[in-house]
């Protein structure tokens, strides 16, 4: 007998935005989340953790809708100042953003793990959804390119994701172990929804996660989840650059084959409908409707449908 809460593996925006919706239609209490940390990064000082902090904004309605990133009505007078001191011009933290920084950065200095960091910064925002960092452990995703060896943050913000790709390096993720109650969560939880994140560097760092694809692929039937490639394209990021990394079509069906292990069902966009018989192939039950969500009411329509399935 499965508990009434849906368990999301989670990147950032493109999460968010699916998570946006579903915290719209049924109760915080009910959702909760395993956000990849391998984005994580340190910049003068401070421990800035993206994808964490852009679903967690989500969760507490401050997030900036249009950016879909930070907070709303920002203002930036101290990355203004810290300039003077730093080159970071290509690092875009605001002022409440960077309160959040310094928080968790005091945090770590009392000895406090990323988890439980995590916690205070929701109980702090009045987020009611459970969010789970995929692990306590430092993992860092480094992209070797023809620029040389660069930090994910730096290839995607900095450089723009123009760079071309010649390796994937996830720095200390052969010791990276689950929170301790996340593979329980897998076990009880009523669904497992994979966000429309990236693949490779978002849900991929979370499965490469000691025990998390295991346990995962035990639970196949209840694991849903929502192609981030419509038509051949990503709505955004490098999704379809470190697919041809991988060697795998850049299409849902990539997506698709990428998570055959653990998928028993997936969300494609009407713009893929030809694709749908090449994904059950693979053993995977497919589901067709518009997955762009590019306002708040096709965020509610796309979880309506998935709750609905």
């Amino acid at each position: 007998m499965n508990d009434d809460f849906y368990l999301l593996l989670a990147g950032g925006v493109g999460a968010a935005k699916f998570i946006d919706g579903l915290a719209h239609i049924i109760d915080q209490k009910r959702i909760k989340v395993i956000v990849n940390t391998a984005d994580d990064i340190k910049l003068f000082g401070l421990y800035i953790c993206p994808d964490l902090d852009i679903i967690t904004y989500t969760l507490a309605n401050v997030i900036d809708r249009e950016k879909g990133w930070g907070f709303q009505n920002e203002s930036y007078h101290c990355l203004k100042e810290l300039s003077k001191f730093y080159d970071i011009s290509w690092f875009n933290a605001g002022d409440k953003d960077l309160a959040t920084h310094i928080y968790r950065s005091d945090l770590f200095s009392e000895g406090y793990s990323k988890s439980e960091i995590t916690e205070k910064i929701c109980h702090k925002l009045g987020v009611e959804a459970k969010i789970l960092p995929m692990c306590n452990e430092k993992v860092q995703t480094y992209i070797k390119t023809n620029v040389g060896l660069i930090h994910f943050e730096e290839y995607y913000i900095k450089y723009g994701c123009n760079p071309k790709i010649l390796d994937v390096e996830f720095k200390g993720i052969k010791n990276a172990n689950p929170i301790d109650i996340s593979l329980d969560l897998i076990k009880r939880a009523k669904r497992i929804i994979i966000c429309p994140s990236n693949p490779i560097v978002s849900i991929g760092t979370i499965l490469k996660v000691n025990g998390i694809k295991e346990a995962l692929s035990k639970v196949k039937e209840k694991v849903y989840g929502i192609s981030p490639i419509i038509a051949g394209e990503t709505v955004k990021g490098p999704a379809d650059k470190l697919l041809k990394w991988a060697n795998l079509e850049v299409s849902c069906f990539g997506v698709a084959k990428y998570y055959q292990s653990f998928l028993g069902n997936f969300i494609i966009d009407n713009k893929d409908r030809k694709l749908k018989s090449r994904i059950q192939d693979l053993g995977i039950n497919v589901f067709i409707t518009n997955t762009l969500m590019n306002n708040l009411q096709r965020k509610k329509e796309l979880a309506r449908f998935m709750l609905e399935l």
